[in-house]
């Protein structure tokens, strides 16, 4: 058999005294572990709702996480010929991550959100100290020709902080409003920076010692290059995606493609000299094919889709980077590892490496084949085969390094004695990492359909199935004994994102369609409450209420309001809110919204571009108040054009929340442009204006009171044929506003009782008292107007003036060529029209909301009129 050790490349073997290389085995022990527990934790799928979740992470986090800080420290060691580390905090190290990442698994799995933050911050800690060995052994080293690999370790240890970070706000649902932007990037920085950089890393040596060869001469320079190209590009592409921004990601994950082909050129160029012949060598080629493929493939994805349509098509990606790459990288490596960890000299390891290659072609064809299976769009028994495939592949390995223990496989220079903690140690990490979860996510009973529960008399526990669906938490109540152990297993079947908050106890992430989170209440001893946590979903009916049977129970402190970290600070709907002044003056640097309506244009092609986003804005004199905006502003853009005009509106979603749009000058079915798309999706609402009017459009998303009450609403104006210009033209838009952190409890009560702070006209109440419209005496006005609502009209009367014109909903009721004259224009909720009046003389003419309790309220202005 070829040499494994030629001269070029550092030995695999572990190196140095005899307490390192039994931290090294430990280190092997606690990989095996978690592999181990993953896969137990996997069977259990079929009663254990979140099994595939912490199944996945007990991969990733536990089992792939120690493999890559084992075995760095030791690359690390053998590149740069250093001195061995001091084994005592290298076992502190790796002690404080496992418990840290079984803290993350607990929180995340069912237990408090603060243990998930706890967990998170221990392997983020963890993770920086390995940083810093690593740096520590490089100060201390004598260098050698390879040594800037260790540079890739350093580079992954960075990239695993900054995904334990991103994983913690996931976890504990911190990020719910940017949870595909930071989802994203945590995918992409753990898979590409603490997996992807260190694997290439050690190819450059790892690759010609499997397949027995020396390297190239050129390694050290392409690795150099790789990595310039690899880093700066996977930096790029996390902060893209952090920031929603498609195409700057896209560049990052370009960059990062090229510094991944660049290194399997000269990988395919190693197998031109040699073929692969063994297992491990196989294992690597094709781990490395499945690596460029999923990341090229990646980069098409994330230059052809919208980043919340990304977040769904990823998933068949991950599935191949998971078993094609990582998977089979870590196999291989321990399939050529192993048999230098668990023996000295080459009989002893040729002994144990002939156990771990038994019937490989088998269990390399098996995995590789379950990777399409689970990755293409087959039917479910494809995919169901294809993870039977990759779980037997895995289990066998497992088995195969337990046959060492106490078997015929020795020889001259092996060492048994050293195989039995393999098996022992490992079984041990297993069970621990199990029991602690069992006992913090399992409730006990196997679930049942959707609203109904699972009794375990021994233990107390009753375990629930609730679905999110349709703005309702069901079941909506659950009645326990007092003592009782409650457990919820929550799926979310509805389209939008939810998630379920108890009040002082756990809650899951925000959910997207199909995924599940189990919730571990412990003992109910009083009457508490769980709601969605998505602004306004609580308030739209959201709400989940658990008591007990017992009259003797005490009742949680603040049910029904506590927790919701939503602050409501207005009146019960007095029509003033508390402090609102409305004589009060204007915060310095305030401008009113202009009222002055310029006239249609010759296009007959008007293309809008309209975000959907959140703004703090002056809604009365010295009152700010967050808002949902199109544009930015609350009402939005005018619209305006001529009959027969077309109008192109691309809705851009920048808000944590879904969000849609209705144009009432458009005819057309309202399935597709009136849909609801979720953060960081877009879509085109094209309409052709067939009929002249005053028109609203508004968000179309329910629960609409809210959306519109919060600002998404506003005007398109349509002339109707031959409108005759006029000196002056104004458009109002009539509201309603509701103070209160928006989507809060009391904001929305106030709306469904009718109950708001102020009435205004272009979304600031009393703006146009402090800050009058302007016009000439003699001159002849037009005021459009607009009633928003949501739920009240408006009486528009201008003091002062008969207007001669009166247009309402596309029909004169009034020229001025008629003998009568009128005094209000008045529009229901979504109407509008305008109506026209001469300015006799100069002085100042004052126009209100002729019902007096919407205009000393705030719908009022002035129009100063001069010579």
């Amino acid at each position: 058999m070829p040499s494994l050790s030629p001269p070029s490349a550092p030995s695999a073997n572990p190196p140095g005294p005899p307490l390192f290389r039994v931290r090294h085995l430990r280190g092997h022990i606690v990989v095996v572990g978690w592999l181990a527990a993953a896969l137990l934790t996997a069977v259990a799928e079929p009663v254990l709702p979140v099994a595939r979740w912490l199944s996945l992470h007990m991969f990733l986090l536990g089992a792939v996480t120690n493999a890559i800080v084992v075995w760095s420290e030791h690359f690390t060691v053998a590149l740069l010929h250093a001195p061995q580390p001091d084994v005592r905090w290298s076992d502190v190290r790796l002690v404080g991550l496992n418990v840290s990442v079984v803290a993350v698994l607990v929180g995340t799995g069912g237990g408090p959100a603060a243990l998930t933050a706890v967990g998170a911050a221990g392997v983020t800690a963890a993770v920086l100290a390995h940083l810093v060995a690593l740096s520590r052994i490089g100060r201390r080293s004598l260098g050698g020709r390879l040594a800037l690999l260790t540079g890739y370790y350093r580079s992954a240890a960075g990239a695993l902080a900054v995904g334990a970070v991103l994983g913690g706000l996931l976890g504990t649902g911190w990020a719910a409003h940017r949870h595909t932007e930071v989802m994203l990037a945590h995918v992409h920085v753990n898979l590409l920076g603490w997996v992807g950089l260190p694997v290439v890393g050690t190819l450059f040596m790892l690759w010609p010692t499997v397949l027995g060869l020396r390297m190239e001469d050129r390694t050290a320079r392409v690795a150099r290059r790789v990595l310039r190209l690899l880093l700066p590009g996977l930096a790029l592409a996390v902060a893209g995606l952090l920031a929603g921004a498609r195409w700057p990601a896209a560049a990052g994950l370009a960059l990062y493609a090229a510094g991944l082909a660049d290194a399997a050129v000269l990988f395919v160029a190693t197998v031109r000299r040699r073929a692969p012949r063994s297992p491990a060598a196989w294992m690597l080629a094709a781990a490395t094919g499945w690596f460029v493929l999923a990341v090229l493939a990646d980069l098409v994805l994330l230059a052809t889709r919208p980043l919340d349509r990304l977040h769904d098509d990823l998933d068949p990606l991950l599935q191949v980077l998971l078993i094609g790459f990582v998977g089979q990288v870590l196999l291989g490596a321990l399939t050529h590892l192993l048999p230098m960890v668990l023996s000295r000299g080459p009989a002893g390891r040729d002994a144990v490496r002939s156990v771990l290659e038994r019937a490989w072609r088998v269990r390399v064809a098996a995995l590789n084949l379950a990777v399409p299976l689970v990755a293409l769009p087959l039917p479910d028994p494809a995919a169901t085969a294809g993870r039977l495939l990759a779980g037997a592949s895995v289990a066998w390995f497992v088995v195969l390094g337990a046959s060492l223990v106490g078997g015929p496989h020795t020889g001259p220079g092996a060492s048994p004695g050293r195989r039995a903690p393999l098996l022992g140690g490992a079984a041990g990490v297993a069970v621990t990492v199990l029991a602690l979860l069992v006992a913090t996510t399992s409730g006990g009973g196997a679930p049942a359909a959707d609203g109904h529960h699972t009794d375990t008399a021994a233990s107390g526990t009753r375990t629930v199935d609730v679905k999110l669906s349709g703005m309702r938490v069901i079941p909506d109540t659950v009645t326990v004994p007092a003592g009782t152990r409650l457990v919820l297993n929550v799926t979310n079947s509805d389209t939008m994102r939810h998630d379920l908050r108890v009040q002082s106890g756990p809650g899951t992430p925000l959910l997207g369609r199909g995924e599940s989170a189990r919730l571990d209440l412990g003992r109910i001893t009083g009457e508490r409450s769980a709601w969605c946590t998505v602004p306004g979903h609580r308030a739209a009916g959201m709400t989940m209420l658990i008591t007990v049977e017992s009259g003797t129970a005490d009742t949680a402190a603040g049910t029904g309001t506590g927790g919701t970290g939503h602050g409501d600070h207005t009146a019960a709907g007095s029509g003033k809110g508390p402090g609102l002044n409305l004589a009060a003056d204007f915060s310095p640097g305030f401008a009113p919204r202009a009222a002055a309506l310029p006239p249609a244009g010759a296009a007959r092609v008007h293309k809008v571009r309209l975000r959907a986003v959140e703004r703090d804005v002056e809604v009365a004199p010295g009152v700010r108040q967050r808002m949902w905006t199109f544009g930015g502003t609350a009402p939005g853009p005018v619209l305006r054009g001529k009959v027969g005009d077309v109008f192109e509106v691309t809705l851009v979603n920048d808000t944590g929340m879904g969000h849609g749009i209705d144009f009432h000058a458009g005819a057309l079915a309202p399935d597709r442009p009136m849909r609801t798309i979720g953060p960081g999706e877009e879509l085109v609402y094209r309409f052709t204006a067939e009929r002249a009017g005053a028109w609203l459009y508004h968000c179309s998303t329910a629960p609409m009171l809210q959306h519109m009450g919060n600002g998404m609403y506003g005007a398109v104006v349509i002339d109707p044929p031959d409108l005759p210009a006029v000196d002056r033209e104004y458009l109002l838009v009539s509201s309603q506003l509701y103070l209160g952190e928006p989507g809060s409890e009391g904001q929305v009560a106030k709306m469904r009782d009718n109950r708001p702070d102020a009435w205004a006209f272009n979304g600031v109440a009393a703006q146009y008292a402090k800050a009058p419209l302007t016009a000439k005496a003699g001159e002849r006005a037009r005021f459009w107007v607009v009633a928003a609502g949501p739920s009240d009209g408006i009486a528009f009367h201008v003091v002062g003036t008969v207007f001669d014109t009166v247009y309402k909903e596309g029909a004169y009721l009034l020229r001025p060529d008629d003998p009568g004259g009128a005094q209000v224009l008045d529009l229901a909720a979504a109407q509008g029209g305008f109506v026209e009046a001469r300015f006799p003389e100069a002085g100042h003419y004052a126009f209100v909301d002729h019902d007096m309790r919407h205009a000393e309220a705030g719908a009022h202005g002035t129009v100063r009129v001069g010579k």
